[in-house]
This record gives structure tokens, C-alpha cells and sequence, in this order.
């Protein structure tokens, strides 16, 4: 079995007794810590999963082996990630949905328009693949703001950004300004915060933010999406710029076109996919809070047996 945290957003708000989301519980006291994993059954006694199937879940447990209901699974059929199971929660999953569906629903990237995309966390799991689709649907230019020199070149070497930020050690203004010429017109937002603020102060009239994620603000005590600073709220106003909050539970209805587009994607290197793997259990906090620190280049991967 492998198995990982179903994404720093989810998981980060279950540590907080009020989510901030309705489709989310918080972790209990003494309670086994749970999230999303892949794994395969190796007994059952329900009708639905046989031994050998290969199923997920969100709200699969912490530990080497689990006792589930199986209406709490998910069947997948591995041959859309190749065998590559962990995909199942990364970029052919619940992440590489959100990017997709995001992007689609929120983003209004249209072919030949000649858009500039900016991604902050573009390192990250969703980040990583957002930006990749925002240039195959069209985006002339997708830069992604991150937070280290090996982080950068991962995105531009390996990714195909067309510029990366590092904002631990760069000026953010000075670099978009240089990096995006034209203006801004989609910005795929996972932190919040003054990054933020900064991107969203050279956006192009009629501009839309994906409202992805706020990672910045969740050790704040403000509610989700946190409040804006009067400057920026005064820039989406005059500038026309979308903002709206961003749930993939909204579009359940598009997933499985969607997780097929994003198989077709992987398997045809299109969208190549970046892991940061861990082995071990005993590894799992360890694992957790590197990927609160940004220790993590794509998704997050706790594996767990062969």
C-alpha cells in the first residue's frame, strides 16, 4: 500500500476544530489520523471490492493495514496511471482535478488569446500540474512562483514554465513585471497572503483568480477565504478581475472525462508528473510537516509497502 496526505490545504484545516469546510471533519483527539490513499484489498466480504482490486479513498487511515467499509472505497483501474498507483493521488486524482476543473471553471484560458498565467505554489502538487495545463490549453507564457532554486529549475527544466520566481530570495513585483510583460490574465492562487496581493496588483482588466487555495493564512485565526486588503479588493473592483472560491466536489458530474483527459495527459508525457516519496510509516509526521515547510517538489507521497 502507499498512501499520503490528501493535500497540505485538506489536511492543514482538519487540524483546526472549525475547517472551514463543510465536506471536511476535523482530526480527533486519540483518534487515528486518516487521509487519502491508494492500496490494494487483500480480503473482503463485501460485493462491491474483491481481493486484489486496486481502491482509494479520503479517509483512508494512517497505518500498514485497515478494516474499511467498502462503501467508503473507490475501485480504480490501475492501467490509466500504468501501474503507477500513487498518480491515483496526485495528478490523476483529487489534485490533478482540482487544476483541471479549476482552470476550466474559473480560469477562462481560451486558445490563440495570447494569456499569461501565473501560478503561486507551483511547486506543489497542484501547482505543479496547473501550470503545465494552463499551457496546454493555451497560455502563451505560465509562470509560477515557488520557494527555492531547485524548485525553479524544476519548473522550467523539467515542467516547461516559461519563468519561475523564487520568492524567498527574489523581489516578486520586480520579476512578474519582467516575466510577464503583457499583464497578468489568470492567476491560479494556492497561498493568499501578500504574494498574492502582489500578483493580483498587475492583473489585466477582465483578469480571473482560481481561488485554489490560501496556505499562508491557515495558522491565522480568519475565516476561509481570508479577508483582502482594501488596495487589492479596490483592484478587482476597478480591473473587472474574478475572484471566486474554487471546490471540486461542485463538478462532480465532469470528474471521470476529466480524470480520463488527465491519464491521456500522464501516459503521453504531456503532463509529467513530480513526486517527493517517502518510505515508512514511522516517517509519516516526519513527511507531514516537511510538506508544511515546503521540503516537498510535487505531490507528497508516504509509501508504505511495495
Amino acid at each position: 500500500r502507499c498512501r499520503e496526505s490528501f493535500s497540505t490545504h485538506d489536511q492543514r484545516c482538519r487540524m483546526n476544530e472549525d475547517t472551514g469546510a463543510e465536506y471536511l471533519t476535523p482530526w480527533q483527539l486519540s483518534e487515528c489520523v486518516d487521509g487519502g490513499g491508494v492500496g490494494v484489498v487483500e480480503s473482503s466480504r463485501c460485493t462491491t471490492c474483491a481481493e486484489g482490486d486496486v481502491v482509494t479513498s479520503f479517509n483512508w487511515p494512517w497505518q500498514t493495514h485497515a478494516v474499511m467499509a467498502g462503501s467508503g472505497l473507490q475501485k480504480v483501474d490501475s492501467q490509466l496511471v500504468d501501474g503507477h498507483l500513487s498518480y491515483f493521488l496526485g495528478a490523476v486524482g483529487i489534485t490533478g482535478l482540482t487544476a483541471l476543473l479549476g482552470i476550466r471553471e474559473k480560469g477562462y484560458v481560451t486558445k490563440g488569446a495570447n494569456q499569461t498565467m501565473v501560478i503561486s505554489g507551483a511547486a506543489g502538487a497542484c501547482g505543479s500540474i496547473a501550470g503545465q495545463i494552463g499551457r496546454l490549453d493555451g497560455c502563451v507564457r505560465v509562470v509560477g512562483i515557488c520557494g527555492s532554486e531547485d524548485k525553479c529549475k524544476a519548473l522550467v527544466e523539467d515542467l516547461g514554465f516559461s519563468a519561475a520566481i523564487n520568492y524567498r530570495q527574489e523581489d516578486v513585483a520586480a520579476r512578474l513585471k519582467e516575466s510577464c510583460p503583457a499583464g497578468i490574465d489568470v492567476y491560479f492562487d494556492n497561498v493568499g497572503g501578500a504574494i498574492s496581493d502582489t500578483v493580483i496588483a498587475q492583473m489585466n482588466n477582465g483578469g480571473h483568480v482560481i481561488l485554489c487555495g490560501q496556505i499562508s493564512q491557515y495558522n491565522k485565526d480568519v475565516p476561509y477565504p481570508p479577508p483582502l486588503s482594501e488596495e487589492t479588493q479596490e483592484n478587482l473592483r476597478s480591473k473587472n478581475i474574478t475572484r471566486e472560491r474554487f471546490m471540486v466536489l461542485n463538478y462532480m458530474s465532469k470528474v471521470d472525462a476529466a480524470l480520463f483527459e488527465l491519464s491521456q495527459w500522464v501516459k503521453s508525457a504531456q503532463i509529467k508528473v513530480l513526486e517527493t516519496v517517502v518510505n515508512g510509516i514511522e516517517n509519516m509526521g516526519a513527511a507531514f510537516c516537511s510538506m508544511m515547510k515546503g521540503g516537498n517538489i510535487g505531490k507528497q507521497i508516504i509509501k508504505i509497502s511495495a
